[in-house]
């Protein structure tokens, strides 16, 4: 039953009756503002301010996601032994207990492979070569030569885990949940959360890139206005509904959105805890304010020749995933405070080099190598990179044994991702795994840590996010990497 807000006339009557005056959507709004028009009566619990809860390192966090599972032995982790001991089975090596009971359980992951079978499996030899590059002389693949240019901005974590040997880590490298536990808020989303806007007249989370159906949805539990809003590097059609369907001027737009945008407020009064109808409100008042702001920042053809060859935009390989990488760019300084982007979505992913991982892998790195090396590069000349975390990451690495004559299977004992910017120190590499690529061994972080470290450099912490009945588990929030940090 609804609580009364003062004896005898109960909180929605009362804000129903006041609705229909300027008064009425002034009160709601700061009721709203203060928690009184949640269910019941005034909860201990209110929603975050918009400011960090300590000083910040960074404001703003590019998460570029390769779909399908990078072999991190083919790009950040180079294993030789696996070339020495090629075509013989893990049983027939000096590694035979990498596959064992004892080990397994050690690695605290909740799915286990069969072990007997891939044993059986012969160790499959490095696809390409490996060359240090910089000051730091860090080793990275030769398919990566533009971002070992950058290497000495990089702090490269070879030891990673997960716990989902299926595509739908994917999910839970952005939420930090097994899928099978149900649907919870991404990480961008807990930012756009917890955080104000940089920019009003742009959406604080966008995603760049297809996504599938089992990692289409951000906000979950905090509701639909912290999904991220899916953009398009297309000027004259970068996201649905962008754009008038009819020819109207500027002027006829602005009176039928205050005339819709006045009846929703209205209806918000009269049902202020629905979760859809604010952020029906909030996505269309945001919608007609990008009109103008989305195309101006997608015109990339502003941009200086010097630039566009940065990012690759002349040449077909890199043309593509270059647009994104230099929208992504402008965007940042406009102010957009987290945005994803995804490579090689469809089906279970690009990266999914289950046969002939030379040519996929080869392949995809020519696609993105230029421009994130640009973005990088980009970003630094600009004073952005200070100011902005970029994290390079894929659900899962793949393994050390061949599937079929020339492929890795999914993998998740280790694998490696890498971080620069906003606070994070360059030139280094944090974490181990064993000499064949197959466990963590060295400093193992599960994927929640990434989050935290991400958080931290925003100044939030994630505890105090939290919202009442969703109370969360330690791991759900992660421990920050601070060795990574400056």
């Amino acid at each position: 039953m609804t609580q009364p807000l003062i004896q005898g006339i109960h909180r929605r009557t009362f804000l129903a009756d006041m609705g229909m005056g300027f008064t009425g959507l002034a009160l709601g709004a700061m009721l709203a503002r203060d928690g009184v028009v949640r269910a019941g009566e005034v909860p201990e619990w209110r929603p975050p301010d918009g400011k960090p809860h300590f000083t910040p390192k960074a404001k703003s966090v590019i998460w570029l996601f390769m779909n399908g599972g990078v072999s991190h032995m083919e790009s950040f982790d180079p294993k030789p032994e696996l070339t020495k001991y090629a075509g013989k089975s893990i049983g027939e090596t000096p590694y035979k207990d990498a596959q064992s009971p004892e080990k397994l359980k050690l690695a605290r992951v909740t799915v286990v492979n069969d072990a007997n079978g891939q044993q059986r499996k012969q160790l499959y030899p490095l696809q390409v070569g490996f060359r240090k590059y910089g000051k730091s002389g860090i080793e990275l693949s030769d398919w990566l030569p533009h971002m070992g240019s950058c290497i000495d901005d990089i702090a490269v974590i070879r030891s990673m885990y997960t716990t989902d040997d299926n595509h739908g880590a994917q999910t839970q490298f952005h939420s930090g949940r097994h899928m099978l536990d149900g649907e919870y808020p991404t990480l961008g989303a807990w930012v756009d959360y917890g955080l104000g806007s940089l920019n009003d007249d742009l959406p604080q989370f966008l995603s760049i890139g297809n996504r599938e159906y089992w990692n289409a949805k951000d906000g979950h539990y905090l509701g639909p206005a912290h999904d991220a809003i899916p953009i398009r590097v297309d000027p004259n059609n970068p996201l649905d509904f962008g754009k008038s369907q009819g020819d109207l001027t500027r002027d006829e737009q602005q009176m039928g959105f205050d005339l819709v945008g006045r009846l929703n407020r209205l209806k918000a009064i009269e049902y202020p805890d629905d979760p859809a109808l604010n952020a029906r409100i909030k996505a269309y008042e945001l919608a007609f304010r990008m009109q103008k702001s989305i195309p101006d920042t997608l015109n990339l053809n502003s941009e200086p020749k010097a630039t566009r060859d940065l990012y690759g935009l002349d040449d077909p390989a890199t043309r593509d995933f270059g647009m994104q990488m230099l929208a992504t760019r402008r965007f940042i300084e406009r102010g957009v405070r987290f945005i994803q982007v995804q490579h090689g979505a469809g089906g279970a992913g690009a990266w999914d080099a289950h046969s002939s991982l030379k040519a996929n892998h080869e392949g995809n790195f020519k696609a993105v190598d230029k421009p994130i090396a640009g973005l990088l590069k980009d970003l630094k000349q600009r004073g952005l990179l200070d100011s902005t975390i970029v994290l390079f990451a894929s659900e899962f690495g793949r393994t050390p044994g061949s599937q079929g004559s020339d492929g890795r299977d999914h993998h998740i004992y280790g694998f490696s991702v890498w971080m620069a910017g906003g606070g994070i120190k360059g030139g280094i590499v944090h974490g181990a795994t064993d000499e064949i690529g197959f466990h963590a061994v060295e400093n193992r972080h599960y994927v929640t840590d990434i989050h935290a470290t991400i958080l931290k450099q925003l100044g939030l912490d994630s505890r105090k996010l939290e919202i009442p009945g969703r109370k969360r588990l330690d791991i759900d929030h992660g421990k920050p990497i601070d060795a990574i940090l400056a």
